[in-house]
């Protein structure tokens, strides 16, 4: 988990960045971080929900409560990984020379990618790894 977090917070990163030099952005990053995103979700979602998910629900004997955090986390990869698309197609188009119209608008919609990735990662280190035993600091 440890190397997926510190992936996710690379693409985090390399988002913030981009949503920063915008409307100058470089091309190249651009489409770069555009063939990631989507690869890189799926990879570690599916990892979270066939390996790390079923570990927590086990370790916390399946509350309510717990359950219902499993289910809006799970909702949470649909969600990312709709979004990722979006932003994936945005990156595309930036990357092949397409004029940033509104850059503020892509920046604020970088920005709630990542933000929002950046939030599910805290939760899941606060509270789904510390109950299957797993310590990931950083």
């Amino acid at each position: 988990m440890k190397r997926a977090y510190e992936e996710k917070l690379k693409l985090c990163d390399a988002l913030e960045k981009i949503a920063d030099a915008l409307p100058n952005v470089d091309r190249l990053k651009c489409l770069g971080t555009a063939n990631a995103i989507v690869p890189l979700l799926r990879n570690i979602h599916q990892y979270e929900e066939t390996i790390i998910f079923p570990a927590y629900e086990a370790a916390t004997g399946g509350s309510n409560a717990n359950l219902a955090s499993i289910r809006r986390l799970r909702a949470e990869h649909v969600e990312d990984e709709c979004f990722a698309g979006e932003v994936t197609e945005i990156l595309l188009a930036i990357g092949h020379g397409e004029t940033v119209g509104n850059a503020e608008a892509v920046g604020f919609m970088l920005r709630g990618f990542f933000e929002s990735m950046r939030r599910h990662i805290a939760f899941e280190r606060e509270h789904v790894l510390p109950a299957i035993g797993i310590t990931d600091q950083g």
